[in-house]
This record gives structure tokens, sequence and C-alpha cells, in this order.
């Protein structure tokens, strides 16, 4: 197996052993092992393949970070064809939350939610993806 090094803050790296130790884990590597397969596989599901989706990502994050906003807006233009709508909102004391509603394909919403969790400073990102022509079952 080939060793690999990966720098991350103290506070994440303290947390991933924690995670290890409380979950049976052997060790740090099998956590990172496996966070590394559930990232790869998130978009894997071949039946989204072909299928207009409609996605929501929602991303966190200090309203103090130098010019986060200003980049996450540049991402939203970036993908005008993509974001059908977006939230900007005040959550606690100093945190944001950025709502992106998606409609387009699993290659397009995969790489927007790549982009947004590729953007240095953000907190927390969550997505989910659902096909728009089951939107009608889910009511």
């Amino acid at each position: 197996m080939t060793v690999v090094s990966v720098s991350m803050p103290d506070e994440l790296l303290e947390r991933i052993d924690a995670f290890a130790e409380e979950h049976g884990y052997t060790g740090r590597s099998e956590v990172v092992r496996e966070a590394a397969r559930n990232l790869l596989g998130e978009f894997d599901d071949e039946g989204l393949e072909g299928r207009d989706l409609m996605g929501l990502v929602t991303v966190i994050f200090d309203y103090e970070a130098t010019d986060i906003e200003q980049r996450l807006m540049h991402l939203r233009h970036d993908h005008d064809d993509l974001v059908v709508s977006h939230v900007h909102n005040h959550v606690g004391d100093h945190y944001c939350m950025e709502l992106f509603i998606l409609e387009g394909d699993l290659e397009d919403i995969s790489a927007f939610v790549g982009q947004v969790r590729a953007t240095q400073e953000i907190l927390s990102v969550d997505y989910s993806v659902t096909p728009v022509d089951q939107v009608g079952r889910l009511v």
C-alpha cells in the first residue's frame, strides 16, 4: 500500500484520532481511506446518470473570513446555467449560510459541489440530489 502525506489542521487530526478510537478503527489511515471511498462514491450512483436532477447545496462559513462570500458569488455566476436560486442567511452570531438550488445533470452538479468544497475557509458543505422526475412522487 502506498503511503501518502496529507496536510490538515491539528484540530481535524485530533477529531479523526478521537473518531477512530471511539468507533473501533485501527487508526487514522483507516478513517481517511473510508472517508475517501465515501467521497468518491457520492456521485457514483448509476441511477442518477442521464437524468435531470435537482440539487440543494448548503454552505456554512464564518462571515469574518476574508472574501469567501465574494468567491462563492463568483462560483454562483460561473454556474449561472445550473444555479436556479440562491439564498443567503445569517446563522448565530457570526456565521453565514448559503443555499444553492441547482438543476442539471450529475456531472454538472458534482463539479459544482466539488468547487464549493475546494473553496478555502468553508466550515461545512452539505448537499442532496433528487431526480426531477421523482419530485411528484416525493410530495
